[in-house]
C-alpha cells in the first residue's frame, strides 16, 4: 500500500478532500455554545469598558519598581481600590477611577507622585466625559449598519441575494463571538478596540467573498451538469480555496500577533495593544466563519431550490452521488478533460483512478464507457465499403 502523504503536501498540490458539508452540525454547534456563553457573560457582567465610554480620571506617572499590587494597596484608602491600575510599558502605570472630586484627585495625585518619588507636576491627569464614549458608539452602530446595507446590495448584484444572507449571518457571527470574548476575559473595550472591530468586519467579509467566487464558477460547471450535488460542489470549492484562505489568514495574523508580543509586552507600545487585540481575535474568528459558517448556510439555502433537490435525489436514487469529497486535483482533470478527454472517477475509498478509466457519470456501473467506442456504432461493426476498381 503506497504511503499516505502528508498534511503539507496534500494541501499545496490540490489533493485534499475534506467533507465540510457533512460536519456542518459540528461547526454550528461549536459556534452555537461560544455564542451562547457569550450572551450570558454580557447578561450577567456586560463589557469592561473603559474611561473614554464611560467616563472617568485616568492618572499616569513612571514607578518602574512599583507593582500593580503595591499601588493598590496605596490608593486604596484613598478611595480607589476598584480602580483599575495596569502597567502600559517602559515603567509608565496607568491608574483609571471613577470622577471624583478637584480635592480627591490632587491627593491621589500627590500620593502617586510619593510612590514614585517624583513631583506631582510629573504625574499626567487626564479626565474624560462620557459624553465622548457615546459618539464613538453612535458612529459606530451607523458605520456598521450602513456597512450591512452596502454588503448586501453588493454581494445580491455580484451573485445573488443568498449568498448575501448567507454572508451576513457569517459577520453576525463574527460580531457576536468577538464581543462575547471581550465579555468573557474582561479585556478592556477602548476607541482603539472599536476602531479594530470595524475594521475585521471588512476581512471577514473578503475571505468569504473568495470562497462564494469558487463556488459560483464550480456552480456553472461541474454542478450545471448534475453529476454533483450543490454540497459536493461547495466541498470541492472550500478544498481549492482551503490553501489560499490558510495562507491569507497566516500572512494577516502574524503582523498583528507581532504588534501584540513584541510592541506591546517587550516595546511597551501599549497604545497598540488595544487595536492589536481586537484584530486578532477578529481575523481568528473571521478565518472560521468564513469556512464553517457562511458555506454551510449557503448550502442549507440553496439545496431547499428545486432544482438542487432535485439533482440531489436523482442521484441517491441512481446511486451516482460521489461520497467522498472531490480534490482539487480530479476536478481538474474532470474539467480539463485530461487522460486523453477521459474524466477522472473516484473509486470506493476516495483514490482518483488512472488515466483511461471510465467518465464519471453518476449512475453508470464501473467500467461501462459513456458511449460506445469510435468506429463502432449499435455494438456491431461497421460496413466496410467496397473499394471500385
Amino acid at each position: 500500500m503506497p504511503k499516505k502523504s502528508s498534511l503539507r503536501h496534500r494541501l499545496y498540490h490540490g489533493e485534499t478532500s475534506f467533507d465540510f458539508m457533512g460536519r456542518k452540525r459540528i461547526w454550528f454547534a461549536v459556534s452555537a455554545l461560544i455564542i451562547l456563553a457569550g450572551v450570558v457573560s454580557l447578561v450577567t457582567q456586560g463589557l469592561n469598558l473603559g474611561i473614554d465610554f464611560k467616563g472617568g480620571t485616568s492618572w499616569t506617572v513612571k514607578a518602574p519598581h512599583e507593582s500593580v499590587a503595591s499601588l493598590r494597596d496605596k490608593v486604596r484608602p484613598l478611595g480607589l481600590g476598584d480602580a483599575t491600575i495596569q502597567t502600559t510599558g517602559n515603567g509608565f502605570v496607568k491608574v483609571s477611577a471613577k470622577h471624583s472630586s478637584q480635592a480627591k484627585e490632587t491627593e491621589v495625585t500627590d500620593t502617586l507622585a510619593k510612590v514614585a518619588n517624583t513631583t506631582p507636576q510629573q504625574v499626567s491627569v487626564n479626565d474624560v466625559g462620557p459624553s465622548w464614549g457615546k459618539a464613538v458608539t453612535n458612529k459606530a452602530e451607523k458605520a456598521l449598519v450602513v456597512f450591512f446595507v452596502l454588503i448586501t446590495i453588493y454581494i445580491s448584484f455580484r451573485f445573488e441575494w443568498k449568498m448575501a444572507l448567507a454572508a451576513i449571518v457569517a459577520v453576525i457571527h463574527d460580531i457576536l463571538i468577538t464581543v462575547g470574548i471581550y465579555s468573557l476575559s474582561r479585556f478592556a473595550v477602548t476607541p482603539g478596540t472599536v476602531v479594530a472591530f470595524l475594521t475585521i468586519l471588512g476581512y471577514s467579509l473578503y475571505d468569504t467573498i473568495v470562497v462564494f467566487d469558487r463556488i459560483e464558477e464550480n456552480t456553472r460547471g461541474l454542478s450545471a451538469s448534475g453529476r454533483m450535488t450543490y454540497s459536493d460542489t461547495v466541498n470541492l470549492s472550500m478544498n481549492q480555496v482551503l490553501m489560499r484562505s490558510l495562507n491569507t489568514s497566516l500572512v494577516a495574523i502574524l503582523p498583528v500577533a507581532s504588534i501584540l508580543g513584541i510592541g506591546a509586552y517587550l516595546l511597551g507600545a501599549t497604545a497598540l495593544e488595544d487595536f492589536g487585540l481586537a484584530l486578532l481575535v477578529g481575523l481568528l474568528t473571521g478565518a472560521y466563519s468564513s469556512i464553517f459558517i457562511a458555506s454551510p448556510v449557503l448550502v442549507l439555502l440553496k439545496e431547499r431550490e428545486p432544482r438542487y433537490a432535485a439533482i440531489r435525489q436523482r442521484l441517491a436514487t441512481k446511486g451516482g452521488a460521489l461520497g467522498v469529497p472531490l480534490t482539487p486535483a480530479a476536478a481538474a482533470v474532470m474539467a480539463g478533460g485530461g487522460g486523453g478527454g477521459r474524466a477522472m472517477r473516484l473509486e470506493a475509498d476516495g483514490e482518483p483512478m488512472p488515466d483511461g478509466g471510465p467518465p464519471l457519470i453518476p449512475g453508470r456501473p464501473r467500467g461501462v464507457p459513456a458511449s460506445r467506442p469510435h468506429g463502432r456504432q449499435g455494438g456491431r461493426p461497421r460496413p466496410r465499403k467496397k473499394r471500385r476498381r
